[in-house]
This record gives structure tokens, C-alpha cells and sequence, in this order.
């Protein structure tokens, strides 16, 4: 077995993260599987059929966990949002519940507690960097929800910045460019 196949079978993969809305529309998606590469059709027919199986669930305060159409999918609904995160069925179910969680929490912070589509579309800038954060080419990197959105707004915990939540968008503004001019008179 080449080298390259006997690493990824010993690293937990995942091979999507789906966020929709209420509707069962694409808020945003990230795929990181070849089986969905190729055609837009293929990946909108997944969500569609994966959202009919779901919709009727109660997956407001855990996650549930199930099998659909040879994938484990562990999901979650916050307010009008549905997340999914696809792996294939050999990977270990809690990995993927601690990946979910780590995308639910992240955006959570980031968005002020304020997950709903509307601010999701207004700042998935930062949610596609969460997710880049989390999961990267289908790898799990990070599971720490609170380290996720530090590296989004790439403040560390010892910066002194505070809580991402309890900043105003001019706060955060002006601390961007103070980092920004630190980081240019090196």
C-alpha cells in the first residue's frame, strides 16, 4: 500500500460540511469529497434529498447521527439553520459530532449568538473560515471551537482583545489595523 494511502486511512476524514436553510436551500457548503466534484446537480440533489430525511427530526439541542445513502451524517438545527457534517461510514461518529460541534459553537461566537441565515450570509467570510479552520482538504485539524474563531479574527488568547462578542464592529475594526500596523513596522 502506497505511503500516501496508509496516512489517510488512519486520519479521520470528513467529506462535506452543508449548511441550508429552513427550505432545505445551500447557505453554504464546503466539499471535500471527488464523488461530489464534478457536477453542482449531483452535490444539489444530495442536500435536497438529504434535507427531506432530515427536516422532520428534533436535532435542536444534540446532534443526531445517521446513515443516508452509504455516508454517516451527524446534523444539527440552530434557529433556521441546518448543519451537516458527511463522512464516509467507516469514520468514528464522535469525531464528526466534536467537528459539528466545533462549526456550530465557532459560528456561534462569531456571529454574536446571532446564528440564523441572514447573519450567515452577512458574514460567511468568517464562517468559510471557520470551516476552512476546522476541516481542511477533508482532514479534521481542529475540534476546540474557541481556538476556531481566535484564528478566524487571528487574535490570540493572550492579546488582550477579549471576547469577540462583546466587541462593536468599530472596536474590531480598529483592532485589526492595530495588529495590522504592528505586524507591517516589524
Amino acid at each position: 500500500m502506497p505511503m500516501d494511502m496508509a496516512n489517510k486511512s488512519c486520519m479521520p476524514m470528513v467529506k462535506a460540511m452543508i449548511l441550508l436553510d429552513s427550505e432545505g436551500k445551500r447557505i453554504t457548503v464546503k466539499y471535500y469529497s471527488k464523488e461530489w466534484a464534478l457536477s453542482v446537480k449531483e452535490q444539489s440533489n444530495f442536500e435536497r434529498s438529504l434535507f427531506v430525511k432530515t427536516c422532520r427530526t428534533n436535532a435542536r439541542g444534540e446532534p443526531e447521527i445517521i446513515m443516508f445513502d452509504n455516508h454517516v451524517i451527524v446534523y444539527k438545527f440552530v434557529a433556521d439553520v441546518f448543519f451537516y457534517v458527511v463522512a464516509g461510514t467507516e469514520e468514528n461518529e464522535i469525531a464528526l459530532a466534536q467537528v459539528l460541534q466545533a462549526l456550530t459553537e465557532s459560528t456561534s461566537t462569531l456571529l454574536r449568538n446571532s446564528v440564523e441565515k441572514k447573519s450567515i450570509l452577512e458574514n460567511l467570510d468568517l464562517v468559510l473560515i471557520a470551516m476552512d479552520e476546522i476541516v481542511d482538504n477533508g482532514i479534521i485539524f481542529e475540534t476546540d471551537s474557541a481556538q476556531v474563531a481566535s484564528r478566524v479574527t487571528m487574535r490570540g488568547k493572550d492579546e488582550g482583545f477579549g471576547n469577540i462578542s462583546d466587541q462593536t464592529l468599530s472596536q474590531a475594526f480598529a483592532s485589526a489595523k492595530e495588529q495590522f500596523s504592528k505586524h507591517m513596522l516589524r
